[in-house]
């Protein structure tokens, strides 16, 4: 039994036909490296897959944003963004780990979407998701330079940007385990801190430790300066859109699924534990910074990380923080480059992208895909100087909306897979790994994004973001349909289209 690709009636399914719409077993799939359109190794374990995600959501958002939500939602609008944040993540993870573990591909979301949707929605949304992460790359390597200056102040930002540059870009295009070992090494700096955040934050909150001498806040700073919920409900949605975007990142188990060891094992594996701890270490970690700081001394002049720990009195609390900032920051860079660099593989296997980027080294990297992504990347950074207001604006804007576009295309591709795949006959009981509820979960995930894009559109701050970002996709399947996918159709058949 096999499921059926997407009917021709679609309008983006019957211009080609393509490697990704291969029928796939219902049970099981075989290692792709047995595949003659896969090169790639298989050299990630289960405990990289599981630190990757991990590594993937915990950033910059967490070390320097939370701040800047607590003070706009307040004590319980931010306890309550998080937590629908929290459900959001879960509900779109589990929908990629039903379609990951059936169909372990290192295109991922971009392959899923191709095959269940049609591949002018695969086109699209892998270029979107492609320019949301390379624009930000070079932004990460200048984060990392400035980050840098904190110990030497006298050397040029430029030079640790490209010390970094050259560091990332050696460890991604030597071998998949040498990109694996480093974000986990660099996964595990940033699980410790927030864990050992935690508890010392806990120690501070009774009284076991002081803060600047003065009695402990025990949960005081809840209700104390204005209420419970000082702003009101309304500030939940504009915190949502910053909590939604701290989030992203997690889709790279899907992206990392084509390349692990016996991924329909590892993936259900995944999917069951990195969620709960994830919302464990989000919201401890914030409990903890509104216990301790008053709501409204909160903001991004610093990071409250920062504030906390020089309160407690630890040494050097600046220093600490500021190496672990620069942990997250070339976390996401590293994982950047590497998700960027799949997804360029998996459209080039499409023709939906130059074939040189579906070539690999003998060791398995795609390393014409690595090298554009990094081009990309800086060339990104260097329109942030001389085209702020016009191409700067539009990447930042595709940035912000391309990862709650590829949540919704998750969602509505295992919608179509678990409706395709029982209309063919498919026993649930034989799926890898079942997401619950269907299908509620699918359409809860586009609804729940939904509503974030109707926040933008009343937030003044946030509507010119929304329309440059939302007007890709249109672009985007004009240029498959009329011009991408006559090419791919002539590629794949040898039929010249009329």
């Amino acid at each position: 039994m096999s499921v059926p690709t997407a009917g021709s009636s679609d309008p983006d399914t019957a211009s080609t036909t393509n490697p990704s719409t291969m029928d796939i077993p219902q049970a099981s799939v075989p290692d792709q490296s047995d595949q003659p359109r896969v090169s790639l190794k298989r050299g990630m374990k289960s405990r990289h897959l599981f630190m990757i995600t991990l590594a993937g959501v915990i950033g910059t958002g967490l070390f320097l944003g939370t701040g800047d939500v607590i003070s706009q939602a307040g004590p319980g609008g931010t306890i309550l963004a998080y937590l629908v944040g929290g459900v959001l993540l879960y509900l779109t993870m589990v929908c990629l780990g039903e379609m990951s573990a059936v169909m372990p591909v290192s295109g991922s979301f971009q392959a899923h979407a191709t095959k269940f949707i049609g591949p002018g929605t695969g086109f699209t949304i892998g270029w979107v998701y492609w320019i949301s992460w390379a624009s930000f790359i070079g932004l990460e390597f200048l984060s990392a330079g400035i980050v840098m200056k904190y110990w030497f102040p006298d050397t040029p930002t430029w030079f640790w940007s490209a010390f970094f540059i050259v560091v990332l870009f050696a460890i991604n295009c030597f071998t998949v385990r040498s990109f694996a070992e480093t974000e986990y090494a660099l996964a595990a700096v940033k699980v410790l801190a927030v864990g050992l955040f935690i508890g010392l934050g806990l120690l501070a909150v009774f009284g076991v430790v002081h803060m600047d001498g003065q009695p402990a806040p025990g949960l005081s700073n809840f209700t104390s300066h204005g209420g419970f919920f000082p702003v009101g409900l309304g500030a939940v949605f504009a915190a949502m859109m910053t909590v939604v975007y701290t989030f992203m990142g997690s889709e790279v188990m899907g992206v990392a699924a084509g390349e692990t060891e016996n991924p329909q094992k590892a993936i259900p594996r995944a999917v069951r534990t990195i969620v709960f701890r994830l919302v464990f270490l989000y919201l401890g970690a914030i409990l903890i910074l509104i216990a301790l700081i008053p709501w409204d001394q909160l903001g991004l002049d610093q990071s409250p990380f920062v504030t906390v720990l020089d309160a407690i009195g630890i040494p050097y609390a600046a220093g600490i923080m500021n190496f672990v900032i620069l942990v997250a920051i070339l976390s996401v860079g590293n994982t950047g480059l590497y998700m960027c660099t799949r997804i360029l593989w998996s459209l080039a296997q499409e023709h939906a992208a130059p074939k040189a980027f579906g070539r690999t080294t003998k060791r398995g990297i795609p390393l014409a895909a690595l090298i554009f992504t990094l081009a990309f990347g800086l060339l990104s950074l260097l329109t942030s100087v001389v085209a702020a207001d016009t191409l700067f604006v539009f990447l930042i804007s595709v940035s912000g909306v391309g990862g709650a576009l590829c949540w919704m295309t998750i969602a509505f591709s295992q919608y179509r897979f678990r409706k395709q795949y029982v209309a063919n006959g498919g026993d649930l009981a034989d799926l890898p790994y079942k997401a619950p509820m269907y299908p509620f979960t699918p359409i809860a995930v586009i609804v729940l994004n939904l509503a974030v894009f109707v926040a933008m559109a009343f937030d003044s701050t946030q509507r010119l973001s929304l329309l440059l970002g939302l007007a890709c996709v249109p672009v985007c399947y004009a240029a498959y349909h009329w011009v991408i996918g006559p090419r791919a159709a002539r590629a794949l058949t040898g039929v010249e289209a009329p």
